[in-house]
C-alpha cells in the first residue's frame, strides 16, 4: 500500500485538476462576456513601485508622481496582448489622469485612450469616494452599450469601491452591467 501512496504523491502534481480546468473555463467565459457586451473591465494600473504619491504630487506633472517601472510597462503591453489573444483587438478605453494609469492604458494598445477625472484616485482624500464612484458608474452606464468592449483603467481604491475586490497591479475585474447596477462577474489575473 505504501509504494502506491508514494507513487501517487510523486505524480499528483502532474495530473490535471478540476480547479485548474474550472479557472481556465471561467476566464474564457469572462473574455467572452467582455467581447459580447453588457460587461466592463475594471483594470488596475500596472506595476508602479510604492504606495500613493509623493508629497507635492501634481496630476499635470509626471515627474511628481509614482510612475510605472520598466516591469510595469512590460506588464501593460503583455496584458494588451492577452486582450488580443482573447478576441479583443479594440476597445473603448478610459483612464484616470494619473501618469501611471495613462501609461498602462496606452500600453494596452487597444485604441484611443480617453482620460476621465471620474477614474482619478481618491486615496489621499477618502471623502471623495462617493463622488468618484457615482461619476464612474455614470461613465459605465453611458459607455456600456457602445459597439466595443469597455475597459476602464484606474486605481485600486476606485475598483474596490465599485466591486468590493482589492485587485493586484494589472488585474482585471469584470463587472456585469445591468442598467445602473454592477455585479461581479469574475477576475482575470495578469501577474507577470
Amino acid at each position: 500500500m505504501r509504494p502506491l501512496l508514494l507513487i501517487l504523491a510523486l505524480f499528483a502534481p502532474l495530473l490535471p485538476t478540476t480547479a485548474h480546468a474550472d479557472a481556465a473555463t471561467d476566464e474564457a467565459a469572462l473574455w467572452a462576456a467582455l467581447r459580447t457586451g453588457g460587461h466592463v473591465a475594471l483594470m488596475r494600473h500596472a506595476l508602479a513601485p510604492g504606495t500613493g504619491d509623493p508629497a507635492g504630487f501634481r496630476v499635470d506633472d509626471c515627474s511628481t508622481q509614482r510612475n510605472l517601472s520598466a516591469a510595469g510597462h512590460t506588464q501593460a503591453r503583455a496584458i494588451g496582448e492577452r486582450f488580443r489573444a482573447n478576441g479583443i483587438a479594440a476597445a473603448a478605453v478610459f483612464s484616470s489622469q494619473w501618469c501611471r494609469v495613462l501609461d498602462t492604458a496606452r500600453g494596452l494598445a487597444l485604441g484611443e485612450v480617453t482620460p476621465d477625472a471620474a477614474l482619478n484616485s481618491f486615496f489621499t482624500d477618502r471623502g471623495e469616494e462617493a463622488a468618484h464612484t457615482r461619476a464612474a458608474r455614470a461613465l459605465i452606464a453611458a459607455q456600456a452599450s457602445a459597439d466595443k468592449p469597455l475597459v476602464l483603467v484606474t486605481h485600486q481604491v476606485n475598483i474596490t469601491a465599485l466591486s468590493g475586490v482589492f485587485p493586484a497591479s494589472g488585474e482585471i475585474i469584470v463587472m456585469r452591467v445591468e442598467g445602473d447596477a454592477l455585479s461581479l462577474a469574475g477576475r482575470i489575473r495578469t501577474a507577470p
